[in-house]
Formats: structure tokens, sequence, C-alpha cells
């Protein structure tokens, strides 16, 4: 799996870049969803509420994929379900960029939704099991890369179509659909996971039939998997109610609050987005490494100043601006990134895309809700919202040191008490290199 001087071949940058890009595109989904349908608005007759109803509908759809996903993908195998949810996600997003009237939308973004959420934990658990030992948290931390990219490519499109109506909402969601297109022909020459084929033979001769009486959810709720999975959650959970709150609600921080313009607000997040994706690569250099937690630890810092720099200087475009470099530095060290490497180390082969959809589902569900209120705050107490971010993201934060002490089941079986190491045993699939405590 690696090319004799300690990194990965190009056969398996090739096959951790044909999965990320479902980050890609769940970036790219999401951002062109809050564009185009404002585009659609006059055009198509949408009111306010139908917007509301629709953007809703995306959240929900794609914690639900996240959470029928990851489960048919521990069931059905990593190939099968990504090749399933990339189709959907361009047949999705094709209906949507064709869309005659306000009745196809409704349907179009549920299956460009569900496809996303899905897409996600498989993909990312493919990257996992397919890397060398020595650079799985970088393979992983690509498909962040591809996310900001993601986001950068659709805001750009956004920037030159934006004027055109309906037309730019339908090249935006043509974009999607083209780029979707592509990978799935480059899906289909990825083979499927070794380490899942081998596991699932494994837990076929030795305990098939006592693991069918045991649901997935069951088993993630008992000894060894409920502490990493609760730990998991309540990171994931309390991370992303934050990060979503300052992401969604940027351009209504600056417009509404600060008193700035929508042009001003755009091009500092644009910006920024190109810091992100500067950042991530550093985080895919230093991820692997010793001093993973030292450079978490800054991130940390980061993180919580994100919320904290406007909850003490007040909400202004400047203060905003500074919070966003700052809180960029901290999300791309102490964040999604880390949380996808830690999924994918935390959980057995046979339920670790189960464990990581059902996290992402919860923790995009608490967003939504989250959301509902974020607006009246903002109009009335907004520094108080942002302390009270600040105190949410400090206690995630904490949590960090705890992920990283679990044990490393990366390689080992899902059935027993036992099957835990104390740090990563041999793959069935084939050796790989002992896996040593970082500092």
């Amino acid at each position: 799996m690696d090319n004799g001087r300690g990194g990965p071949t190009r056969q398996v940058w090739f096959r951790s870049g044909v999965a990320g890009m479902a980050s890609y595109l769940d970036a790219a989904a999401i951002v062109s969803t809050g564009a185009a349908l404002v585009l659609y608005k006059d055009p198509l007759g949408l009111t306010a509420g139908t917007i509301g109803l629709l953007s809703a509908a995306l959240t929900l759809a794609i914690a639900v994929g996240s959470l029928l996903g990851g489960r048919l993908g521990d069931r059905f195998g990593r190939r099968r379900v990504f090749v399933a949810t990339v189709t959907m996600l361009a047949t999705g997003a094709a209906v949507l960029a064709a869309a005659p009237n306000s009745d196809w939308l409704l349907p179009g973004v549920l299956l460009l939704g569900f496809a996303a959420g899905a897409d996600l934990p498989v993909s990312i658990s493919l990257i996992g099991e397919e890397a060398p030992e020595e650079a799985r948290g970088k393979l992983i931390a690509l498909s962040q890369l591809l996310w900001y990219l993601g986001m950068c490519a659709t805001q750009l499109t956004g920037l030159l179509v934006g004027g055109l109506g309906a037309t730019g909402a339908r090249l935006l969601y043509a974009h999607v659909t083209v780029v979707a297109l592509l990978v799935l022909a480059l899906r289909l020459r990825v083979p499927e996971s070794r380490q899942w084929l081998a596991q699932r033979r494994l837990a076929r001769e030795l305990d098939g039939a006592a693991a069918g009486r045991v649901t997935a959810g069951r088993r993630l709720l008992r000894a060894p998997h409920r502490r990493p999975m609760l730990l998991l959650a309540a990171f994931y959970v309390l991370t992303l109610v934050a990060a979503n709150t300052m992401g969604q609600f940027t351009t209504y921080l600056y417009v509404e609050v600060a008193g700035t313009t929508v042009q001003v607000a755009s091009g500092i997040n644009l910006a920024v987005l190109f810091l992100s994706i500067v950042l991530a690569a550093l985080f895919m250099r230093v991820v692997d490494g010793r001093h993973r937690m030292r450079w978490y630890a800054l991130g940390a810092v980061g993180f919580v100043l994100y919320f904290a720099l406007p909850a003490v200087l007040g909400v202004h475009v400047w203060s905003l601006a500074l919070a966003k470099v700052v809180g960029t530095f901290g999300t791309a060290l102490a964040f999604e990134a880390v949380f996808k490497v830690w999924s994918q180390e935390a959980f057995p082969t046979l339920l670790r895309s189960t464990a990581q959809g059902a996290v992402m589902a919860v923790a995009r569900g608490a967003a939504a809700a989250a959301a509902l209120w974020t607006p009246r705050l903002l109009d009335t107490t907004p520094r108080t919202l942002f302390v009270v971010l600040a105190a949410v993201v400090a206690v995630a934060m904490l949590l960090g040191p705890f992920i990283e002490r679990l044990p490393k089941r990366t390689l080992s079986l899902g059935g027993s008490a036992g099957s835990a190491a104390p740090r990563r045993p041999a793959d069935p699939a084939g050796p790989t290199a002992p896996h040593g405590p970082r500092t």
C-alpha cells in the first residue's frame, strides 16, 4: 500500500481522492442550494416560507442519509453504497437543474440531500481502510481539503452566474451534476475495501449468528464501543452546532448586526476560504506526526477565540473578520478533519460507517434545531449568543485529549469485548506497522 519510500502509492492517492470527492459534492450541494433557491425565488414563485422549508428539508435529508448510508455501508460494502449514492446525487442535482416549476424542487432537494449525507461516512471509511498506516490521517484529511475546494468552486460559480436569475440556478446545479457524473465514472474503477471484505468473511465464520441477533445500534451503545461513541458524539455535536451557526449566519451578522453589505461579507468570506485550503493542507502534513495533539491544542485556542472575540469586542465588521481568520486556523486543526480521523480509529470495520453516520446525523439534526432560534438571538443579544457558543466549543475542546487516548480499533473485528487492542492490531488484509503513541 506504500510506494517503498514510506508514502502512499498513486493508486492509494487515486482511490482516496475519488472517495474524498464525497466532501466536495456535499459542500457543492449545500452552497449551490443556498444560492439557487434565491435565484429561483421570482421565476418559480417561491415564498420565504417555501425557501425555508426546502432549506430545512435539505438539512434533514442529509441527516437521514448519514444515518442510513453509514449502516448500509457496513452491511453491503463501501463500493456498492458509494456508487449508488453518487448516482442518486447526480440525479437529484439534474432534477433541480431542469426543474420546470416549484413542484420539482422538494423531490430534488430530498434526493440530493439524502445522497450527500449517505455518501460521506461510507467514503471516509473506505479511505481509512485502504490507506497505509503511516499516512491514514493524511488521506482522511484530504477529504476536508476537497470540501473546501467544493465550497470555493461553487462560490466562484455563484459569482459568475449570480445575475442570471433562474439560468444561474440551473448552472449551479449543472456544476454539481457534471462533477457527480465524473466521480461516478471514476468510482466504477475503485474496488471494494479489502479490509471490509476480510472482516465480513471473518464475521460470518465466527459469530454471524450472534451478530445477527444484536443490532448495530445496540452494539455501539455497549462496551467497548459506548465510550468512544458518546465522546465523539458530544465532541461533534457541540462543535458542529457552533460552527454551523457562524457559517450559516455569517452574512446575516455582517449585514443585519454589523451594518455592512452582502458584497463586503462575500468578499471577506471568499478570501478567508482560500486560507482554509492552505490550512487544510497543513493539517494533512501534521496529522500523522507525533505532535498531532500539540497542533490540536493550538487549534482549540483558535476555535474558542472564533466566538470569544465578537463576544468581547462586539459585533463589528473588523471583529467578525478577525474572528474568521483566527477561527479558520482553529477549525482546520481541531474540528471536522480531526473528527474524521478519530472516528476511523475508534471503531471496528463492520461498525465504522454506522457509528460515523449516526454521529453525523445527530449533529446535523442538532444544528438544524439550533438554527431555528439563532436569528432571534442575533437580533436581541448577539454578544450573549457568542459567549454561549464560546463556552460550548471550550467544553468540546476539552474532550479531545480523552478521545485521542481511546484504544485504536481501526483494524479489529467489532463483535467481542476482547477485540480492542492498545494500539492497532494486524490487518487481516495485510500487515501494517505498529501505531505508536502521539504526544
